[in-house]
């Protein structure tokens, strides 16, 4: 290169001689330089040279040196099988009082345990009367407690409390001019 091509002022000229298709190629070099930093965003914030590799060790990993054990023995045989004797004791008691059996839990359910007692047997009890279910009212709770329900159209009849009755509806003047039938028996 000459001097003049050196300075500042001697590139200007160079470009300027060069021509118009060195500036179309710079320009599509500066289109694919720019997606680029606008894909990785912020470039040069922790690298100047952007096509640096990193390094593949750390400071730590560099600087440890692990402790150099000496070439011999530095306790004698008996001693180290009796340290060794010694830790398996003190292991074998610390698990002993860690790992404690759980007793043996006796499973058995509610209904094993409260209703089944040894030398029952069940047995159905003997029906007083003889109750035929195709003609006989069924006996359910309002059945029995018909004359405590309040707000109830009174019962006319025992074998039927739970007939049709319109007194709820009738008006009082015409009910106080009404006879009362005598009850079925």
């Amino acid at each position: 290169m000459n001097a003049e091509s050196s300075s500042p002022t001697g590139r200007k000229q160079e470009d300027l001689q060069r021509g118009g298709s060195e500036q179309g190629a710079a320009a599509c070099s500066s289109k694919d330089s720019r997606s680029r930093a606008e894909k990785g965003s912020h470039k040069g914030i922790f690298a100047v040279d952007q096509e640096a590799k990193m390094e593949t060790t750390t400071t730590s990993k560099a600087t440890y040196v692990a402790a150099q054990r000496p070439g011999g023995r530095m306790l004698g045989t008996r001693r180290e099988l009796l340290e060794k004797q010694i830790i398996q004791m003190i292991r074998e008691e610390m698990q002993a009082e860690v790992n404690i059996p759980t007793p043996e839990t006796e499973l058995c359910s509610t209904t094993h345990r409260d209703y089944t007692i040894p030398g029952y047997e069940p047995s159905r009890p003997k029906a007083a009367q003889i109750h035929d279910y195709k003609t006989d009212e069924a006996i359910t709770f309002w059945s029995e407690n018909y004359q405590q329900i309040q707000g109830v159209t009174p019962v006319r009849t025992q074998k039927s409390p739970f007939r049709k009755s319109a007194l709820f509806s009738t008006p009082i003047s015409e009910r106080l001019d009404e006879i009362d039938l005598p009850l079925e028996d």
